[in-house]
């Protein structure tokens, strides 16, 4: 059997460091902020070369505040990519905003430049480029389009912790940026966590302030805010695993190279790189043309081999954005039909590797 993830791998050589700083938050009894909550703070915001790192309980609330403190508000307008996690959309409306769809590049997955201009009215407030899979948007054509219309960009980076853009971090591209430490990501908490970062000082303090109910010192609100806060047992957990997160990440694209070499011969259609990008593959994503993709997944479950699809609907086809106005995009349609993601994690064995490779030359595409 070759699992598409397996986290106990991933806890083998560092669960005794991981008992110890369990160990010590429970003596200490800080449980919510705390030393191990800033210092996770500081060390990620060198990491990412980032002025403002502020830690939460999730990428989707990283989103819900940026959106938040960049001054959305019911009535206003946010493109968004209509091929991504449904969070990126659900937080627009639940601000009583409207998500406003646009298309996708079908190379890299992510918001097509083009497609988010042609989105924008004069009720646009925001734009949220997805960096899916591990890689980023194009940030130049939609930073171009951005700044020229004044619209704020809130980067979701919630799979993409480490890659960069023409040497840039992921999270220091946009205005604010999310990041989720889910147990499947790249660098995963043990429950739920997120950052959201910024250059900023005033967005950064706002964001502070929300994640607490707006306190300023205990029980005086200088605004309305919510709990949103990390605690200190997922923060010192990802501070351990952020110092194995580059060999990780390094780890990743080792597979994803093997991937590409080995399966350059079948019809399958590959992940590309585009330029200007480090990627750090958190999913190994092909596409299966001529409407083979279930048939291929079976397949490979046939033969012990996991596999995800990673997403089956267009977010502007989801049922609960039934009551918008609906609108086209027939790359991220077409993607939703062909996509399937092949096993990757940094402990990923060769031999499983090799497994995944044989048993897709096997497929009679």
């Amino acid at each position: 059997m070759v699992p598409f993830l397996d986290l106990k791998r991933q806890h083998v050589a560092i669960r005794s460091s991981i008992d110890a700083a369990i160990a010590k938050v429970i003596d200490n009894t800080a449980f919510i902020g705390g030393e191990e909550v800033k210092n996770f703070e500081a060390e990620v915001a060198r990491f990412l070369r980032a002025q403002h790192a502020i830690g939460l309980n999730s990428g989707t609330e990283a989103l819900a505040l940026g959106l938040r403190v960049l001054g959305v508000l019911p009535g206003d307008e946010v493109v968004v990519p209509a091929f991504s996690f449904v969070a990126t959309a659900s937080v627009v409306a639940g601000l009583g905003a409207t998500p406003v769809f646009a298309d996708v590049d079908l190379d890299t997955f992510c918001l097509d430049p083009e497609s988010f201009q042609s989105a924008v009215t004069r009720r646009t407030k925001a734009v949220i480029p997805v960096h899916l899979y591990g890689q980023t948007a194009d940030m130049d054509g939609i930073l171009r389009v951005a700044r020229k219309r004044k619209i704020a960009v809130l980067e979701d980076a919630c799979q993409a912790i480490g890659a960069r853009y023409r040497g840039k971090w992921a999270g220091t591209l946009g205005d604010i940026a999310a990041f989720s430490f889910y147990p499947t990501k790249n660098l995963a908490a043990m429950g739920d966590g997120g950052l959201a970062t910024c250059t900023d000082r005033d967005l950064a303090e706002k964001l502070r302030l929300m994640r607490d109910h707006g306190q300023t010192v205990k029980y005086q609100h200088a605004t309305w805010g919510t709990n949103s806060r990390l605690d200190a047992l997922q923060a010192a957990v990802l501070r351990l695993k952020l110092r194995q997160l580059n060999n990780w990440n390094s780890a990743r694209g080792r597979i994803a190279s093997r991937y590409a070499e080995e399966l350059g011969g079948t019809p399958l259609i590959l992940p590309k790189v585009a330029e200007f990008r480090d990627h750090v593959w958190h999913l190994y994503t092909v596409r299966v043309p001529g409407g083979k993709r279930d048939a291929l997944r079976e397949f490979l479950t046939e033969r012990g081999i996991a596999s995800a699809v990673h997403y089956s609907i267009p977010l502007h086809r989801q049922p609960c954005f039934a009551f918008l106005p609906q609108r086209s995009a027939p790359r991220a349609e077409r993607l939703c039909n062909e996509v399937l993601s092949l096993p990757m994690f940094p402990a990923l064995r060769e031999d499983e590797q090799e497994a995944v490779v044989q048993a897709i030359r096997a497929f009679p595409f």
